[in-house]
Order: structure tokens, then C-alpha cells, then sequence
């Protein structure tokens, strides 16, 4: 440390000592440090009253354009309240559950009340050998014929069959190809149908009205294995529904087109509050209530397929005390003829008619209509 200490000397011009030479530099080190500091110190300061005074500038602005300021005073107590959220799943909500208006005076549930006040239906003009209204207003049992008997819904079946694809579906406007597997049990069964051929692709929308107003058992199927991959496996979302309304200890389905299955039934009861969940969906309510469609034009069916609900269509000019604006028929050897409608009356109560086993389907037009003449106003 020779050489660095030659500028350091005392008062009398000797070189410092090794300890002298490090005290001062201590000192020197302390000064530098200390005049940093400040330095430092007097920057942050200068940033602090230069950052005030640019929002105060600002908040001074704000208070000029403003109109009026409200201040609110703080409460001194704060009270804290727990908040349970409840996760919801969003990708599992269709957006095809939009509740129907007429549910709106529905009563709640699908448990009906069967009391001393039910009538029996012995109208010599109601030929079929089972029949039910239920007023959907109240949730009683108006009038019956062994409604809570069971018999195989024949076709009526696809009421449950359309309100579960609605319920499951992600775009009405999609598409599926009807497959050769489809054409082969309609075939075998002898079921109805839209008319749809194999290889034809059609919208989920052409599947849904084909399944209730020609009771196309083509369009049906293909909703299923749309929905749900097979038919097997839609029917497992089938009776999940039947219990999610309660209606499981009466009611067991085996297949979605209503072909007979002495393992396939449900009551009067049960298919009436089938079609209340239905009529209480707003896309089923429209289907339910189309009277004729055309559906989009396909290679096969350039000028699309017109189809009808014969039974909305040949009741309409008859005096049931209201309007019939929903209505699925079916017919099976072990049920006959049978249907289910829904009513709106002159005075704007809200019905459900089930009838089954008549010997036509004219039959059972015309013993809806005595029904309605007979028990509604």
C-alpha cells in the first residue's frame, strides 16, 4: 500500500501510518456514503411532490366538471356475511330449456291429485276404453276412466323422446346422416316415418318436428344417436327423465318410438305429466304446436318433405270449449289408438287430455273432443 498512501501526510508533511491511513479513509468513505443519501433522499422527495401534484391537478379537474359529488359516510361497523356460491357447470345448461309461456300458470310438480271430486268418464260417447283430463292450472284430476291403469303409449312415446333430445341438444341447426341401421329397423318394425332415406343428411330441427307430426320413427332415431350415440343409450336418458319427474315406479321405456315391449308402459297419469314438462319447454311447446312443416331441402328431397299433425289438423274445426294447441297420437295392436292433447279453454284454463285404447284414429279425435266439451267451460 506504499504508492497509495503518497497524497495522505500530516500537518508536518510525514507520510501517514498504515492505521491513520485507514481511519481517514473510513471517513472519507462515511462522507461519501452520507452526501449519497441525501442526494438520494432529496430525488425520491422531489418525485413524491412532483406525483402530488400532478393528482391533485388532476382530482382538481374532475371536481370542476363534476355536477355534483356525493360523499357517503362510512359505517363504523362492517358487518360480515358469509356468501355460499354454488358451482354451476355452464357447459351442461342447453340453451333450448327456455321455459314455454303458458307454464308460467302451471302448477308445480308432476303429482297429480285424484280426490272424490274426480268424475268418471261413462260418456257412451268416449269409446276408448281409458281416459284422463287433468287441469294443469290446479293439479287436479278432473275426470277418469282407469287413468292410472297401465298400457303401452304406443307413439306417445316420442313426447318423452322430443323433450329429452331438446334438453341435450347443443345447435338445432347441426346435422346428421341418416344410416342404413336406422332404415332397417324402421323397416323391420313397420314404423311410421318422415320418409327420410338413407345417406340423406337433414338439420336436428327437421329430426325434431318429424318425430311428432308424422311420429316418424326415422327422425326419432336419428335424434337419438345424435343425442346420445345409440339407441340404447338415449333410452337410459329416457327413464333418468321419467325419474327426474317422478314417475319411475310407474313408468319404464325400452325403446324411443314407442314399438311394443311388454317392458315398455306407463299410466295415463304419466304420459300426461309427460307432456306437461314438454308443453312447459318453449322449443317442444312449438314443435307439439305445428300444425304443418316443410323441411330444408336435401339431394334427395330437392323441394324438402311436407308434413302434417293430423290430429291438430282434424280437431281444430270441433267445439272443445277452447283450442287444442298440442298433440301426440299413437296406435300399437296391445293399446289401439291413442293420444295426448293439450288445451287452452275459453276461459284460459290449461288442460291435458290421455286417452287410449279406441278402435280409430278418428275414434280418439272425437273422444277428446266429448271430454273437453264435457268437463271444461
Amino acid at each position: 500500500m506504499g504508492n497509495s498512501r503518497a497524497n495522505y501526510r500530516r500537518k508536518d508533511g510525514k507520510r501517514l501510518t498504515a492505521s491513520e491511513y485507514r481511519s481517514r479513509r473510513k471517513k472519507e468513505i462515511i462522507i461519501h456514503l452520507s452526501s449519497l443519501a441525501t442526494v438520494l433522499l432529496a430525488v425520491t422527495v422531489g418525485t413524491v411532490f412532483i406525483i402530488h401534484g400532478i393528482s391533485k391537478s388532476r382530482n382538481s379537474k374532475l371536481d370542476e366538471a363534476s355536477t355534483e359529488v356525493t360523499i357517503e359516510e362510512v359505517p363504523q361497523q362492517i358487518e360480515i356475511v358469509d356468501t355460499i356460491v354454488n358451482d354451476v357447470d355452464l357447459s351442461q345448461i342447453s340453451k333450448y330449456q327456455d321455459r314455454s309461456d303458458e307454464s308460467a300458470s302451471f302448477f308445480d310438480g308432476y303429482i297429480v291429485e285424484q280426490d272424490s271430486n274426480t268424475a268418471y268418464i261413462s260418456s257412451d260417447n268416449v269409446k276408448s276404453n281409458y281416459g284422463l283430463l287433468i287441469n294443469l292450472d290446479t293439479g287436479k284430476v278432473v275426470a277418469s276412466k282407469d287413468g292410472n291403469v297401465r298400457i303401452n303409449p304406443a307413439s306417445m312415446t316420442k313426447i318423452l323422446t322430443l323433450l329429452v333430445a331438446v334438453e341435450h341438444l347443443d345447435d338445432i341447426d347441426n346435422t346428421f346422416t341418416m344410416t342404413r341401421e336406422i332404415g332397417d329397423y324402421v323397416f323391420s318394425n313397420d314404423c311410421s316415418q318422415v320418409g327420410f332415406e338413407v345417406g340423406e343428411t337433414v338439420t336436428i330441427r327437421d329430426l325434431l318436428y318429424g318425430t311428432i307430426l308424422p311420429s316418424g320413427a326415422d327422425a326419432a332415431l336419428c335424434l337419438a344417436e345424435y343425442v346420445a350415440g345409440s339407441q340404447e343409450a338415449f333410452v337410459e336418458l329416457m327413464n333418468e327423465k321419467l325419474e327426474e319427474l317422478g314417475l319411475s315406479d310407474t313408468a319404464h321405456f325400452t325403446n324411443c318410438v314407442g314399438v311394443y315391449d311388454k317392458d315398455h308402459y306407463c299410466t295415463l297419469m304419466d304420459m300426461a305429466m309427460i307432456l306437461k314438462a314438454a308443453e312447459e319447454n318453449k322449443l317442444c311447446h312449438e314443435v307439439l304446436n305445428a300444425r304443418t312443416y316443410l323441411t330444408t331441402s336435401t339431394a334427395q328431397h330437392p323441394e324438402g318433405i311436407q308434413i302434417s299433425n293430423w290430429f291438430l289438423r282434424r280437431i281444430e274445426d270441433k267445439d272443445t270449449h277452447g283450442e287444442v294447441v298440442g298433440a301426440k297420437t299413437g296406435f300399437v295392436n296391445q293399446s289401439g289408438c291413442c293420444g295426448a292433447s293439450y288445451q287452452v279453454s275459453n276461459d284460459g284454463s290449461h288442460y291435458i287430455c290421455v286417452t287410449a285404447d279406441a278402435w280409430s284414429s278418428w275414434r280418439c279425435i272425437y273422444d277428446h273432443v266429448d271430454i273437453y266439451e264435457t268437463y271444461t267451460s
